[in-house]
């Protein structure tokens, strides 16, 4: 009973953060583009920060109940510290690294920056001066944004994996470890350099956020997945 509750409220609370994540990036991040200045700014002052707010929350919250969960099935397990590289485990913990990465950016990138911006938009309305540090901000958090779009693909079918298509027992377990996060560092390392200017990234634009998404599975599914865990 208690992990079936633990996974209801881990339901809830990431379709809560995951539905936000794409009404940030695929809603409100193109009608912001289009807006004209008044309404961006209202917008900043008083939508986003009530989002931002629901956002932030359901992701800790994702986070918890899932390592909880996490952690009741190995702790119950009787295979000890072997269940630590059963297939299951393997699965979830694939779902749960590109999870604890987002949420990393959604607590140290997203919230940060986003607080610079929504103070310069309220600064500005009162007849203050505009932060001159928020148009970087505004541009870093989105590129985190967007790499959290990207991550959410694979880590949702991972997610979804571990109860119905779990990962091969065999293979090379720290070599598949080992690729895993070099992939899941140079995404990231990508979403950090915020570089100025026009677009230059594929993930900046909808349609390449989205391929990109499904190109990172596509890696961690048939290039370590079915390459080192298969044999």
């Amino acid at each position: 009973m208690a992990e079936f509750l633990l996974r209801w409220l881990h339901f809830l609370a990431g379709i809560t953060w995951i539905g936000l994540l794409y009404y940030f990036n695929f809603v409100q991040g193109p009608f912001m583009a289009e807006a004209d200045a008044a309404t961006k700014s209202g917008a900043t002052q008083k939508l986003v920060p009530r989002a931002l707010a629901w956002f932030r929350w359901s992701a800790l919250l994702t986070f918890l109940t899932g390592a909880a969960i996490i952690g009741k099935r190995i702790g119950e397990s009787p295979e000890g510290s072997a269940a630590w590289s059963s297939p299951w485990a393997v699965t979830i913990l694939t779902g749960a690294l590109f999870g604890t990465v987002m949420l990393a950016n959604v607590w140290r990138v997203i919230w940060p920056k986003q607080k610079v911006v929504i103070a310069s938009a309220i600064a500005a309305a009162s007849g203050g001066q505009a932060n001159t540090a928020a148009p970087a901000a505004a541009r870093r958090a989105f590129l985190a944004s967007r790499t959290n779009v990207v991550f959410s693909i694979p880590m949702l079918f991972f997610m979804g994996a571990a109860s119905h298509f779990t990962v091969p027992g065999g293979g090379n377990h720290l070599a598949y470890w080992i690729g895993l996060f070099v992939l899941v560092a140079l995404i990231e390392i990508n979403a950090l350099i915020a570089t100025t200017g026009p677009t230059t990234k594929p993930i900046e634009k909808i349609p390449g956020v989205i391929v990109t998404g499904f190109v990172v599975w596509a890696i961690v599914y048939y290039g370590l997945v079915r390459a080192l865990l298969a044999s």
